[in-house]
């Protein structure tokens, strides 16, 4: 049986150098062996998200959330230290902290009553006498994850001991998130307070593609270009170029199957030029932004900040929306067909109080549950997956688009999406 489902997920992934063909075979959409044989071949042995240190602000301060199929307390002990523990009663098994957050001098399991310290060791033992021996307290402490490592304040949870560290792990995408948090004139950004959650009847694997594939702008956001062209922002498709957008992005292969769009600026990221979209009130606070960055970065690092936005993929499902806001957005497969979403806006911590404001409105207005883009990715998503019931029939996806290139791909073509598929196929075919 083992070697008889290890053998499913070869060939499904399939691509043709001399046709310039790739493909993907739909049942990796609805099939729940394929389903089961990601949770241990990715979400048991890559980097996952788990938080950010701003949302973990004072010792005891903790956040409750399920992480790769795990119940985990993502907290800050009262030693200052972050940490990640799964949470599990171990004793006989129950839930430890069944909030969502807060902040705890312990945590208490409702079934036999043992309580724990933030940073898990054990408190206390109902009846401890009755045991033969002392409790170890130490060796008794709640579950702490294998591996917990950070980089710019995003941390990362790995449930295999011998995983490379997380910074050799990122590869390319280190250099994306530091043009994220290089916003913040001290370099520290943080999770603004509010958080969007919703379930999406697809596969997950749809809305990896989905966040960097630029080609279905035109299509499915043609509400939001319109939006865009009536608030002055030229969205007019260059003639005689073949392009569908108004500049030519790139889609960029990272290293680890991570991958991002890199484009100059179309979407409304808040600099002088854009003011169109958020009204000559914010002019100068904009332009103001604009002369710090310069002379703190120099003009061509400042140019690279502001003037280009970049939607980026943290492998397997963490994806940073850098444009008109920045938006971390986490997802995780319930089952083959169903995904959760989970997603926050991110800002520096220097901002004021109308530049919250602006950006929380631009996160909103484009990637909230009621804004112009989610709504629209999430019918097309559905819609997708409820023409997989057919994936018998029309066995595969084609992602061919762009493989006649020589040059570097750009942000409509799919390049950058054959770099998921590529590194999804092996780990999925090396699994024993």
């Amino acid at each position: 049986m083992l070697d008889q489902t290890r053998s499913n997920f070869h060939g499904m992934v399939r691509e043709d150098h001399s046709a310039m063909t790739f493909s993907v075979k739909r049942e990796v959409f609805v099939s729940p062996e394929v389903f089961e044989g990601e949770l241990r071949a990715l979400f048991d042995s890559c980097w996952i998200y788990v938080g950010h240190a701003s949302e973990l602000r004072n010792p005891g301060d903790f956040k409750t959330r399920n992480v790769a199929g795990r119940p985990i307390i993502f907290v800050r002990g009262r030693d200052g230290e972050v940490r990640a523990l799964i949470n599990s009663c171990r004793h006989r098994g129950a839930i430890v902290c069944r909030e969502r957050e807060g902040n705890a001098r312990q945590f208490y399991c409702m079934y036999h009553g043992w309580t724990y310290q933030p940073d898990g060791s054990v408190k206390s033992v109902p009846g401890e006498d009755a045991y033969a021996k002392p409790i170890d307290k130490k060796e008794m402490g709640l579950m702490p994850v294998p591996r917990l490592e950070h980089y710019r304040d995003f941390y990362f949870l790995n449930f295999d001991r011998d995983a490379v560290d997380l910074k050799t792990y990122l590869a390319g995408a280190t250099k994306y998130i530091d043009l994220v948090t290089e916003q913040s004139p001290s370099g520290k950004m943080e999770i603004i307070s509010g958080t969007q959650e919703y379930d999406i009847k697809a596969n997950w694997k749809l809305l990896v593609e989905n966040s960097v594939d630029d080609y279905h702008l035109i299509a499915t956001h043609a509400t939001w270009v319109n939006y865009m062209r009536n608030s002055g922002v030229n969205m007019t498709q260059p003639k005689d170029s073949g392009l569908l957008l108004p500049t030519k992005g790139a889609g960029k292969d990272l290293g680890n199957g991570h991958l991002t769009t890199d484009n100059p600026n179309y979407r409304g990221r808040p600099v002088a030029r854009w003011i169109s979209l958020y009204g000559e009130d914010a002019k100068a606070d904009i332009d103001a932004i604009r002369k710090e960055l310069v002379t703190r970065l120099g003009e061509k690092r400042a140019a690279r900040v502001a003037d280009t936005n970049r939607n980026l993929v943290v492998f397997p499902n963490l994806v940073i929306n850098d444009g008109s806001s920045v938006t971390v957005r986490n997802f995780y497969p319930v089952s083959a067909t169903e995904m959760r979403v989970t997603a926050w806006a991110l800002g520096p911590v220097e901002e004021t109080e109308a530049q919250r404001a602006r950006r929380l409105h631009a996160f909103l207005t484009f990637y909230g549950p009621g804004g112009f883009a989610t709504p629209d990715d999430v019918t097309a998503l559905e819609s997708a997956q409820a023409g997989y019931a057919a994936w018998r029939d029309v066995e595969w996806n084609d992602l061919s688009r762009g493989m006649a290139k020589n040059d570097e791909q750009t942000n409509t073509d799919e390049g950058h999406l054959r770099t998921f598929w590529r590194r999804w196929r092996d780990l999925m075919e090396k699994q024993t």
